[in-house]
């Protein structure tokens, strides 16, 4: 038997040549893209807070196209009455009756791709105030949350638990 076999042509080769290098140039963008996600979803986790003397626990997790951050537990949760200490400051008045342990503190932060969260807004329950907020991690373990208003803000650090 005889086999007759047709050689590519030129033309043939250089498109099959263009369709692999288009190929992986989509794989390598899409590795990267990928790659960017996991870097911003580092921040995710449980971290804990002792801010003027109060413990809490606060949780970070995604939340619509950002990151949020939500209080799950703080040491003072009960007034010396025994009720529940409540965000009594907040400027809208259907979150007053929120308890301490459940205060969105950060809201619609978005990861830059450079190890950096911010866009969002901080919230600080003992003023009723929300601010500007930067976060960045200082080491493996602690959790850099700059709040700030123009150039004028304070640090305070967070360390990752979970």
């Amino acid at each position: 038997m005889f086999f007759y076999f047709k050689l590519p042509t030129f033309a043939t080769l250089k498109s099959i040549i263009m369709m692999r290098v288009f190929f992986v140039i989509i794989a390598f963008f899409f590795a990267c893209l990928c790659n960017t996600f996991a870097q911003g979803d580092k921040i995710i986790g449980e971290y804990q807070c002792i801010h003027d003397g109060i413990d809490s626990r606060i949780k970070i997790y995604k939340h619509a196209d950002g990151y949020r951050a939500q209080c799950v537990w703080v040491s003072n949760l009960k007034m010396e009455d025994g009720t529940l200490r409540r965000d009594v400051k907040n400027p809208d008045p259907a979150k007053r009756n929120v308890t301490n342990d459940k205060i969105v503190l950060i809201d619609k932060v978005k990861f830059d791709g450079k190890d950096t969260w911010g866009e969002g807004k901080i919230y600080d329950p003992t003023r009723g105030k929300f601010f500007a907020v930067t976060l960045s991690f200082k080491d493996e373990k602690t959790l850099a949350v700059r709040g700030s208003v123009a150039f004028i803000g304070k640090t305070v650090y967070w360390k990752k638990l979970k």
